[in-house]
């Protein structure tokens, strides 16, 4: 019964109260003060001396000024997340303090915060093998993440300028791209979150991120992520791996061997892609949360996340040539609402036809539209007509002002945007011609028939020249079938005209022939990150190989006078005497002076022979 009634035991310390030690060091005297220093240093200091401490600091923040920086940094080196939930609560309530009572330590607290970030053992490699440490507890990094976020908000309710010199701490502690994947991905996910309650930073938030994922995308081309996939499938067919990926995808099958199986396979054999595949996720899960409350769309916080994705896709993905995955934010957004995706190609369309734009992102708009029409499911035929209309509309009135002019001769340098508008057009054509004869046939056919294709095909500019074989081609097959204009000559011209650059190397002449004077690429061509390509590919618009019948009906002319009521007469169609053969031949024009990434992906480059 005394046991248990008398007072708890005090905790040993040295010295009289904070403000008496604080006081004797203002005046020489630093015995005291140099014990407190050791004694908040001991890493084997109690949870109960610990707080003693801490609630004297909260009382005596006054006395802590710039002079006493060297003791209020020993306060942010303490290991307080690791603590009792009675040490975390008093550090957060003496963080509270000493930003309120001296902002000259602001910085140094949002930094300590920062820093907690990332888990604090992680996930090592080493000459490509994974190290991991043993003592890096997942089950509490999510708590400490949680406390770190609390006194991120601590510090901003007492500080309100506390975004101002939180933004440039953020970039700073930015893991370099080639750390692991758990840090990575814990500090990207952490940076999100920070945008939920200081809204103030999304944007430059975001813009941070966006210009890390490019980074990690332009140093992963698709041909080397592809090269990588294919020798992991080779050495896994002679030697069956079981290492287990970093995330518990959510998986269809019931047996959890199978789930093992599945998330090992979902791991990118290539370091960067496996980076890159991880944060696009967490990117994706972040844009869905945003623009969803309780599983609806919220069309409030949808604009306003589409108009901070706008802004960063403006200044960062738009003059960043070749990307192959990180563009795909905007993609994500606008499957969302039709408005969405209507806006955005306004937005592209606008960016095209300025003349005050530079030459290089008016042609990259183009390449965007054409490759946001053909890929997205989500926009329904009549907006593809209507974007059409507009651009083949701009195209003719170009065709115009420019086809008797002095500048009235095939120059990429002059007509850039030009030859990238009718690019679009073309590939557009391609991957919706089906959908566009759908239905009505001889009302399909009316409507390409008013392009007037001939007109674009036939004038001084001669796009078929300029434009990527395998678009060219395949444009010629279908324009063909349907009779809306031949382009077989042109083709057999501009192929007798073009002269190939002959270059001396090592083992002889080289003879290289550049397919793709435009540089151009196609922004949305198939997504290859395992992870997350799973949001992307239920809305997305895969090429589909052309079968055999495929390839008959597309050497075949239709008939004309052809009526609604003959649909199928008028698919099987009359074989012309001099019919050539279409025929796939992948990589039939590949060159050695193409865009770094794969331009054509998909389709495949079509080799066509010309009727005689």
């Amino acid at each position: 019964d005394e046991f248990i009634s008398s007072p708890p035991r005090k905790t040993v310390r040295f010295g009289g109260t904070l403000p008496e030690i604080l006081l004797k060091y203002e005046k020489g005297d630093t015995t005291d003060f140099e014990l407190l220093k050791h004694q908040l240093s001991d890493p084997d200091i109690k949870d109960a001396q610990l707080i003693s401490w801490l609630h004297e600091f909260r009382a005596s923040v006054a006395y802590l000024t710039k002079e006493l920086e060297q003791l209020v940094n020993i306060l942010l080196k303490l290991p307080w997340l690791r603590r009792s939930r009675e040490v975390v609560e008093e550090y957060l309530g003496f963080l509270g303090n000493l930003v309120s009572a001296q902002t000259v330590h602001l910085r140094p607290c949002l930094r300590m915060i920062v820093s907690q970030f990332v888990p604090p053992r992680i996930t090592i490699r080493e000459d490509g093998v994974d190290i991991s440490d043993s003592d890096d507890d997942d089950e509490n990094v999510s708590e400490n993440f949680n406390t770190c976020h609390r006194a991120l908000q601590t510090v901003a309710r007492y500080v309100p300028s506390t975004p101002q010199f939180l933004m440039p701490i953020l970039v700073e502690f930015f893991p370099f791209i080639n750390k692991s994947e758990r840090t990575l991905e814990c500090y990207v996910h952490n940076l999100l979150r920070v945008t939920v309650y200081l809204p103030t930073l999304r944007l430059q938030i975001l813009e941070l991120i966006i210009e890390k994922l490019l980074k990690l995308d332009v140093s992963t081309p698709q041909q080397d992520i592809e090269d990588a996939e294919e020798a992991a499938n080779n050495s896994a067919s002679e030697e069956k791996s079981t290492e287990v990926g970093l995330f518990d995808m959510e998986e269809d099958e019931d047996r959890k061997g199978d789930k093992i199986v599945c998330a090992s396979v979902e791991r990118m054999a290539h370091p960067l892609a496996e980076r890159l595949d991880i944060l696009m996720t967490i990117l994706f899960s972040y844009i869905k949360d945003v623009c969803h409350v309780d599983g609806k769309l919220d069309i409030s916080n949808t604009k306003d996340l589409y108009r901070d994705l706008v802004s960063v896709f403006d200044k960062l993905i738009l003059p960043t040539h070749a990307s192959c995955h990180v563009q795909y934010f905007m993609f994500y957004i606008c499957s969302f609402k039709l408005g969405l995706a209507e806006a955005f190609l306004d937005h592209l369309w606008k960016k095209l036809q300025d003349p005050n734009n530079p030459s290089v992102i008016r042609q990259t708009a183009g390449s965007y539209i054409g490759s946001f029409l053909a890929r997205a499911k989500f926009i329904p035929i009549v907006t593809v007509k209507a974007c059409l209309d507009l651009l083949v509309n701009w195209l003719h009135k170009y065709i115009d002002n420019q086809d008797t002019g002095a500048n009235a001769y095939c120059d990429v340098a002059l007509h850039g945007p030009f030859y990238s508008t009718c690019q679009a057009v073309f590939y557009t054509l391609i991957f919706r011609h089906k959908q566009l004869l759908d239905g009505n046939l001889r009302k399909g056919l009316s409507y390409l028939q008013s392009l007037n294709f001939e007109r674009i095909v036939m004038c001084q500019l001669n796009p078929l020249k300029i434009c990527i074989p395998s678009v060219v081609n395949l444009f010629a097959a279908i324009t063909r079938k349907y009779q809306l204009v031949f382009c077989y000559t042109i083709i057999e011209r501009n192929n007798r005209q073009f002269i190939p650059v002959v270059r001396s190397g090592t083992g002889g002449d080289l003879v290289q022939t550049c397919t793709n004077p435009l540089d151009s690429f196609f922004p949305f061509d198939p997504y290859i990150l395992k992870r997350s390509k799973k949001t992307i590919d239920p809305m997305y618009q895969f090429w589909e190989e052309l079968s055999a019948e495929d390839l008959e009906d597309l050497k075949k002319p239709i008939k004309k006078g052809s009526s609604e009521d003959e649909d199928d007469d008028f698919l099987k169609g009359e074989t012309p005497q001099n019919d050539g053969v279409v025929g796939i031949a992948p990589n039939s024009y590949e060159s050695t002076t193409r865009s770094p990434v794969s331009s054509i992906g998909s389709p495949a480059d079509c080799y066509v022979p010309y009727p005689l």
